[in-house]
């Protein structure tokens, strides 16, 4: 499945098993999630939507990405 590389911005493919993405174009080759992180961190659009599912957050710290594992 082509999905848009977050590094370049041409087609990347996603495996049809979901266990990585990779792009000819600049040479990405990650997991899947990797790639999740990846997009999370530095493609604000996404980051925005993330904070979505984290609902109130009043007097909470936000955390950072690497303690989703």
């Amino acid at each position: 499945m082509k999905i848009k590389c977050p590094k370049c911005k041409e087609d990347a493919i996603l495996a049809m098993d979901f266990s990585n993405v990779k792009c000819g174009s600049c040479d990405l080759d990650m997991s899947y999630g990797e790639y999740i992180k990846f997009v999370a961190h530095n493609v604000a659009t996404y980051s925005d939507i993330l904070g979505d599912y984290t609902g109130s957050t009043e007097g909470h710290t936000a955390g950072s990405l690497d303690e989703w594992d």
